[in-house]
């Protein structure tokens, strides 16, 4: 076997946790350090995974990065505080896993893909979503024409909280389903429109409408909400035969609810009515976007699904959407 790769994490929160996680479990990784400017944050890393006394624990992102021992970063920062953190580790030589957005502007994120590519590092993004078992076997079922011709679709994400300082609703949900409908459709948006309502924190709207068109002429809508307690993710796309239904929070996450019209004269009758349970295997999505990230790294080619490119297509939308809340 391979010798292990050294990966510093670079933010304990709560996703940093969950990266410190699987990259201590993993057998290609040795985790050297933990940064976060937090030091209670930093001593519950230690005490929860029981932390060798080798792993740096520290604020000093700049100094973990130029340690010539660490090859890979992992980071879970805010978003606010990604392209410089980025750009320092890829001329640090690094290989880079960044939690989404990639930055909060696509030039930024243009200019970190280039500089990834000089460097011949690896950059790849955690959009989650695309390595959900779930989500690849909708993709399966889309492209095998389980539903027939591909018309509309409609995404919901609702709960209470987590409410984000650094972000508003938009930069922090939009993106799964954006995601989620792009890697669907093998498509990008080619307009967009969107409203937006702010209670709670002044320039950060709680609740946005997202209104998406495809070149396909597919058209989508996006429900998002950080204040309501009506928990909700879920997301369909509705063809010539049925609707593909992901409910993250169901027993049967993927159905297909099969069903269409038969005409006779002026009446639509309903026929075909039926819902099919599509299974999926077991299998935690950030595990496999860890495992993933290594196989670029190991192979040094970048990532199909979520590479740097992909990431800054999705930002470049989301700053398309944020500009019509803002006009």
């Amino acid at each position: 076997m391979d010798k292990p790769f050294k990966i510093a994490i670079l933010g304990a929160g709560r996703w940093g946790n969950h990266l410190i996680r699987n990259f201590l479990e993993h057998p290609q990784t040795e985790v050297v350090a933990v940064v976060d400017p937090n030091p209670s944050r930093r001593e519950a890393m230690k005490n929860r995974y029981n932390l060798s006394e080798l792993v740096q624990l520290t604020d000093d992102w700049q100094g973990v990065l130029a340690r010539p021992e660490v090859e890979l970063a992992a980071i879970a920062t805010p978003a606010s505080t990604h392209y410089n953190i980025i750009k320092y580790a890829l001329t640090q030589k690094c290989h880079v896993l960044a939690e989404k957005p990639l930055t909060l502007d696509a030039e930024e994120c243009l200019e970190l893909c280039h500089l990834a590519e000089s460097q011949q590092r690896q950059l790849v993004v955690d959009h989650t979503y695309l390595f959900h078992p779930v989500v690849q076997r909708g993709k399966e079922a889309l492209s095998s024409g389980a539903i027939g011709e591909l018309r509309y679709g409609y995404a919901t994400r609702t709960h209470l909280g987590p409410v984000r300082q650094d972000v508003d609703a938009l930069w922090d949900l939009a993106i799964h389903d954006l995601a989620i409908f792009n890697h669907w459709l093998g498509e990008t948006p080619v307009e967009v429109d969107a409203t937006a309502d702010t209670w709670l924190q002044p320039d950060l709207p709680d609740v946005v409408w997202v209104k998406l068109l495809y070149p396909s002429g597919f058209k989508a809508t996006i429900h998002l909400c950080w204040l309501n307690p009506d928990k909700q993710r879920r997301l369909a796309v509705v063809g010539s035969q049925g609707t593909l239904i992901f409910d993250e929070l169901s027993a049967d996450p993927l159905i297909v609810q099969q069903g269409q019209f038969e005409i006779q004269g002026s009446n639509f009758t309903p026929v075909g009515m039926n819902r099919e349970v599509l299974a999926t295997p077991p299998g935690e999505p950030l595990k496999e976007v860890c495992d993933r990230f290594l196989q670029c790294v190991r192979h040094n080619q970048p990532s199909p699904h979520s590479s740097g490119w992909v990431a800054a297509d999705l930002v470049r939308t989301l700053q398309q959407i944020q500009a019509k809340i803002n006009s």
